[in-house]
């Protein structure tokens, strides 16, 4: 997408009058195409793979196949097309499963049309942004009080070490704070201090895919930067 070609959007909801508000208030803003309609997590792989957009904005609760499973389908199928969530729910657990499966953004439906579109555009130029309740929901999730807890994105609580010469397990644990392992694996080389380029060079993708798992990276570890990131690597021992 070029600065002066319309950003091409697919809506997801299975509440026809939302899903046909949707349709109309964005696709009467400037600069805005939609280009298809979906009632479900199906309906909506199959309008990407059929229509190739931009970017799509993704309910979470729907029938045949909800938000978080399209979302995973959707990083792995199209990685090009950003994911934006627009739900009612802003529990810990549907925000950190929806960006665990590669949300890029994740808004409540009381955001309005102008923050969505500005969401949208954000996103597919490989930014995050958050609603302030639901990245208020984040960082609590993300404290460490909550990380003391049992988590389902963790074996052990935060900052247990490993006892000296224990075998390592079956399964390596998952990362912290919803990081995926492809996350963890770039944050790890972000620490040992390669440029982007050197990221994509190094595990064959490209600098825009690179870029957008660093902005997830960022918003998952509430990094403001690459020195905070490091920060954080360091101390969850991650490369």
């Amino acid at each position: 997408m070029t600065a002066d070609q319309p950003l091409r959007i697919i809506i997801a909801d299975d509440q026809a009058s939302v899903r046909e508000g949707l349709v109309l208030l964005l696709g009467g803003l400037p600069g805005i195409d939609v280009v298809g309609a979906a009632a479900d997590g199906e309906q909506a792989l199959e309008l990407v793979a059929e229509r190739q957009p931009d970017a799509i904005l993704l309910d979470l609760h729907m029938p045949v196949l909800d938000g978080i499973g399209a979302t995973r389908r959707l990083t792995a199928e199209h990685p090009a097309v950003a994911i934006v969530v627009l739900t009612t729910y802003v529990d810990d657990t549907s925000v950190l499963e929806a960006l665990r499966a590669g949300a890029r953004s994740y808004l409540t439906k009381d955001a309005d049309r102008t923050d969505i579109a500005q969401a949208l555009r954000a996103a597919a130029d490989g930014l995050t942004v958050f609603d302030p309740r639901v990245h208020a929901t984040l960082l609590a999730a993300t404290s460490p009080s909550a990380q003391s807890a049992p988590s389902p994105f963790a074996a052990s609580p935060e900052g247990t070490p490993a006892a000296p010469g224990t075998a390592p397990a079956a399964r390596p644990a998952d990362p912290p704070d919803g990081l995926t392992h492809r996350e963890a694996e770039i944050l790890a080389l972000i620490a040992q201090g390669l440029t982007n380029g050197e990221i994509a060079e190094r595990l064959f993708l490209s600098n825009h895919t690179i870029k957008t798992h660093i902005n997830r990276i960022f918003a998952k570890t509430g990094s403001r930067d690459r020195v905070a990131a490091i920060g954080y690597a360091q101390r969850h021992n991650i490369g």
